[in-house]
């Protein structure tokens, strides 16, 4: 079963859920916005950051989740808020058929599946124009790499974390304990690290022929060292 499956429940969502400044949002929906495209397919969507803020600036969303919780809690603000945003339980490998013009993969997800998957997903995309925010792309991720992080309290939810590099997996493995009160959750997060090029390589072999590389919402051009790469394809 791969990790994410039951990874993400109520406490380490709520976390993520307080973790991301409002305008870090605003301003990656500002870049998503300067897109073509109505309909708009958010895989991987969690709780709702970038879907329901993309309905109500306009967008028709769909989004897909593992986890029901997430789900739950998006589809509550969306009908709090009457957003034209439907949240789907479903796996990044086996996504549901939508006519999005645009597919969006934000929040480092794209390295969650094995080689293979990943290829699959990106064979499976039927959207336009695609964007992947990947922070643990190997140019961004590796510099400066240390192992040791301090604890952080965010919504209520103090997350520990304890963390390991695979190098011959290429692989970001973290063992989270995520505890509020006498409440603990205990999972491992997996990312598996790309270079840019391999990121490229995949990108065009699924069918996108014009790729570009931003270092953030502000598009800025992605260099080494960069804190994220945000690319965007189109067919």
């Amino acid at each position: 079963m791969p990790w994410y499956t039951d990874f993400f429940t109520e406490l380490p969502n709520t976390f993520w859920r307080a973790a991301v400044p409002i305008e870090h949002t605003t301003a990656e929906i500002d870049f998503l916005m300067s897109l073509p495209g109505d309909h708009v397919l958010d895989v991987a969507c969690g709780s709702g950051r970038h879907a329901l803020e993309l309905a109500a600036r306009g967008r028709r969303v769909t989004g897909v989740d593992v986890s029901a919780e997430a789900v739950a809690h998006a589809a509550g603000e969306a009908s709090r808020r009457g957003l034209d945003a439907v949240f789907k339980v479903g796996d990044m490998r086996a996504l549901p058929e939508t006519t999005a013009d645009t597919a969006i993969c934000m929040g480092n997800a794209f390295g969650y599946l094995d080689h293979d998957e990943t290829i699959a997903f990106l064979n499976g995309l039927t959207a336009e124009t695609l964007v992947l925010d990947y922070g643990f792309v190997a140019e961004s991720f590796l510099p400066g790499l240390t192992l040791e992080e301090e604890p952080m309290t965010i919504g209520g939810v103090t997350a520990e974390s304890v963390n390991e590099y695979d190098v011959t997996g290429s692989r970001w493995l973290t063992h989270f304990t995520f505890t509020r009160g006498d409440e603990v959750h205990r999972g491992t997060s997996v990312q598996h690290v790309y270079t840019v090029a391999e990121v490229r390589r995949m990108v065009a072999q699924a069918g996108f022929t014009t790729i570009d590389l931003y270092a953030g919402p502000d598009g800025a051009p992605y260099e080494v060292r960069s804190g994220r790469l945000i690319l965007v394809a189109r067919r």
